[in-house]
Order: C-alpha cells, then structure tokens, then sequence
C-alpha cells in the first residue's frame, strides 16, 4: 500500500474567511515542503475565478488543482478540514474539507484522481474525514 497523502501535508480544524483563503493554506503545505510554488496556488484560484466552483465536487468537499505546469516540482498531495465550512457559492456548501492536488503531468493527474475517487466513494468517507481530531487520525483514515 502506498502512501496517498503524507503526515506533513495534513492539516485539521482551520478556520477560512472565504474560500481563496481555504485554498491558500491547503495549497501552503505543500509550498512548505517544495512540492509547487507559490504561484501554483494562485493559479488554483484562478481557475475558480474563471469557470466558477467547479472544484466542488460532492457535498462538503473540494478538490483544489489546475493544470499541470512547471510550478509543480513534485506530484503531491494535502488535505486540509475546516471547523467552520467554507461557502465556495455552489449547493453543495459549506466546504468542510479542501484537498489540493498538484500533478507534474496529465497521466500522474489522472492516476491520482482515480485514487482519491475511490476513497470518497466509500460510505460516509467526506463525514469521517471531517470529524477527525487530528491529523495522524485523518492520515490513517486516508492511507489505510
């Protein structure tokens, strides 16, 4: 079994004003750990500002990402849960959980994608994961 999202690139209980903000600290782990760049995580938001919150993709839950791009040094991933959601103005608001994903190429993208898919697909997943307590909670949760 391979590890889906490390430790580091977990993050639980924060607060967002808005959902550029919620997208800024899911997408700051991984800056922190050299996986993109900053600009990258502007770009994310741009897509938003550009085809609207399409990156709302079940109740509760968002999936943060945009294109494959030099700004992305390693495929990565991060997860962040929020305590109050963050309305991202679709119906499938408030956010409580925004996952960043950032591919150095369409095939990772896509292999990634089917991976998170299939976690989520699993009952009650998108709850379970927005009551962890911890972030060590949220990791076993997603990688076991």
């Amino acid at each position: 079994m391979s590890e889906k999202i490390r430790l580091e690139n977990i993050s639980v209980a924060q607060h967002a004003e808005n959902w550029q903000e919620a997208i800024r600290l899911s997408g700051e782990l991984l800056v922190r750990c050299g996986s993109i760049t900053p600009k990258y995580v502007e770009s994310m938001i741009e897509s938003v500002n550009t085809l609207g919150p399409y990156i709302v993709m079940m109740p509760h839950f968002a999936l943060a990402h945009a294109a494959p791009c030099e700004d992305v040094k390693v495929s990565d991933m991060s997860i962040v849960t929020f305590k109050e959601g963050v309305n991202f103005n679709t119906d499938k608001d408030p956010v409580t959980i925004v996952m960043t994903l950032a591919c150095t190429d369409k095939q990772a993208h896509i292999e990634r994608l089917q991976s998170i898919a299939m976690k989520l697909m699993e009952e009650g997943m998108v709850e379970h994961m927005a009551e962890c307590q911890s972030a060590e909670e949220l990791y076993h949760l997603i990688n076991d």
